[in-house]
């Protein structure tokens, strides 16, 4: 059995800007303690464990957070190393018009893959958080503050659907 690469597809500019956040997201959680740090944005990448027992979701959150923020540092590089170009990333101040809308074309092997969707969700997780999104009634499609949210959430959606079938994902 072959492991499935998938084929990723983005404009220049929207990858700038996927950089742009991804590196954003890993200084959150690179410098961050969950528990202390009083950012609820932060404490939804470490939930609960034990809806009812807030003495052993602490234990449990003392016992896991570092390795799991650690984890969604790892994930974010891994993120970060295949939007880069020659090894360096692109930021949207980078980027002139040709290359703005300029396809990349981005391999992701399952490893990646996995890193693209869990960082992705958990971008999605602490927007969710700034924008008190708690319900799929507090999306407002009107308001351009929500845009990066929706992105990236097709962004999401076009990774699952191109895990289940052989298409590539374009933007």
């Amino acid at each position: 059995m072959t492991e499935k690469l998938i084929v990723l597809t983005l404009s220049g500019l929207e990858a700038a800007h996927l950089t742009d956040l991804v590196e954003q997201f890993r200084e959150l959680v690179a410098d961050t303690n969950a528990t202390d740090s009083g950012d609820p944005a932060v404490a939804r990448l470490v939930p609960n464990a034990y809806r009812d027992d807030d003495d052993a979701s602490a234990e449990f959150r003392r016992l896991t957070e570092s390795d799991l923020l650690d984890r969604r540092r790892d994930e974010a590089d891994t993120v970060l190393a295949s939007l880069a170009i020659n090894g360096r990333p692109v930021r949207p101040g980078d980027v002139d018009r040709v290359d703005a809308e300029e396809e990349r074309t981005i391999t992701l092997d399952p490893n990646a893959t996995g890193a693209w969707l869990r960082t992705l969700a958990a971008i999605r997780l602490v927007l969710a958080s700034r924008l008190d999104i708690r319900h799929e009634d507090d999306f407002d499609g009107d308001d351009p503050r929500f845009g990066i949210y929706a992105w990236l959430g097709a962004r999401l959606e076009g990774l699952v659907s191109a895990l289940d079938d052989d298409t590539p994902l374009r933007g």
